[in-house]
């Protein structure tokens, strides 16, 4: 994918002087006095802020918080909390400007976070007018937040049709190397992790991985449906009937080339959703009627994990059992620990993952983490995010 990328800008010598418009990721989750309870996404936003400092740029950064009100301020949307703590980060002061669409003062060498870009009437809707004035604020626009590049909006796409220069931020450059890696030119035999509650969520995705995948393991309550397709027996399990054959047609897509949907041979149930539920390993065959499955078994792990390791790219989206439950978490760390293992290029995302990665402390050991959730899933469903297509757009001239 040909995009301009902020960092050959920086070492072409051009941004110097220059006013630099950022669109970050700072979307942090907050306690009910507003505290920043977790603040990855704001370091992960340091790096480009830094680039364009120390090149000597002006620079303007934005990001949305919640899901604001347009046009009506309220504390709680404020980014004042991110200022402080980006200022904690930096080492300097960093002003909040509000109101700040119609002109910004901000000197080279100068950082100014802008106020909630979501506040501002007709952002959602891509808005040209407000578009065309935030692009007449600077020089170069950034787009350096993955989590919304799936979004037109404009702070997001109006600003990049409009202003002088449109590049990717570092962030955003690394996710589409990482994307381009794993699904574009992988390393095979290619392997996708597909797990959540729901088919209909991800079939999509099922569909799209099914015509590129060497092989797709499923998990959660997809994974129970693919069983009730093979004709396998799962009690109460959370499944979804009614798409059988959606299920069959991804395990026939898979067979008629040569590739497969592994179904679990074994799995753990209980008789209640509960954390202290008593768990039993049993025979994916001998799932009694009142059954819940709640993970992978052992037998089925140790099969996925085999192949795992012998991977060459490894995309994976969601946990294959209720992790939360330490019962049923032991899926769930076999295929976390075999990815680490593995000396394949892994790409993981989605919040449930992230969260997985983060109890058995394997973040070092995964190839790239995607910072965007629906974003990361719209790439694997095989969409253009609207983000990739106008910095593309834009590079082509």
């Amino acid at each position: 994918m040909n995009v301009l990328r902020f960092s050959d800008l920086v070492a072409q010598g051009q941004v110097a002087g220059r006013r630099v418009f950022i669109r970050a990721d700072l979307n942090v989750p907050q306690d009910d006095s507003g505290r920043i309870t977790e603040d990855t996404r704001i370091r992960a936003s340091i790096p480009c802020i830094r680039m364009a400092l120390d090149a000597g740029a002006a620079v303007m950064v934005t990001s949305h918080l919640g899901r604001p009100t347009e046009g009506e301020f309220k504390a709680e949307d404020s980014l004042a909390p991110v200022a402080q703590r980006l200022g904690e980060l930096l080492g300097r002061e960093v002003p909040l400007a509000s109101n700040w669409v119609d002109g910004v003062q901000v000197a080279p060498g100068q950082v100014v976070l802008l106020e909630n870009c979501r506040l501002n009437k007709g952002e959602k809707k891509n808005n040209e007018e407000l578009a065309k004035k935030m692009a007449a604020l600077c020089d170069i626009f950034v787009h350096d937040a993955f989590g919304t590049a799936h979004r037109a909006e404009a702070s997001t796409y109006g600003i990049a049709q409009f202003a002088p220069v449109a590049c990717a931020g570092p962030l955003l450059a690394a996710e589409i190397d990482a994307i381009s890696q794993a699904l574009a030119n992988p390393k095979r035999p290619l392997l996708a992790i597909v797990a959540g509650s729901k088919v209909s969520t991800k079939l999509t995705i099922l569909k799209a991985l099914s015509s590129k995948v060497d092989g797709l393991i499923v998990g959660g309550g997809i994974a129970n449906t693919f069983m009730l397709a093979a004709g396998l027996p799962i009690g109460l399990s959370l499944a979804e009937p009614d798409l059988l054959d959606e299920a069959k047609a991804v395990i026939e897509a898979m067979k008629a080339r040569g590739a497969e949907v592994p179904i679990p041979v074994d799995v753990v149930t209980a008789k209640r959703f509960a954390a202290d539920a008593p768990a039993s390993v049993k025979l994916a065959t001998e799932v009694e009627a009142d059954d819940l499955i709640l993970d992978i078994g052992p037998q089925t792990a140790a099969r996925l994990a085999a192949q795992l390791k012998a991977a060459g790219t490894i995309v994976w989206n969601g946990p294959v059992g209720v992790f939360e439950f330490d019962a049923f978490a032991k899926g769930t760390e076999a295929i976390a620990r075999a990815i680490a293992e593995s000396d394949a290029f892994s790409i993981a995302g989605g919040g449930d993952t992230l969260a997985a990665i983060a109890k058995y402390g394997i973040e070092s050991d995964v190839g790239y983490i995607s910072t965007g959730g629906g974003a990361f899933l719209e790439v694997l469903e095989g969409k253009t995010l609207p983000a990739f297509e106008i910095l593309s757009r834009r590079a082509a001239g």
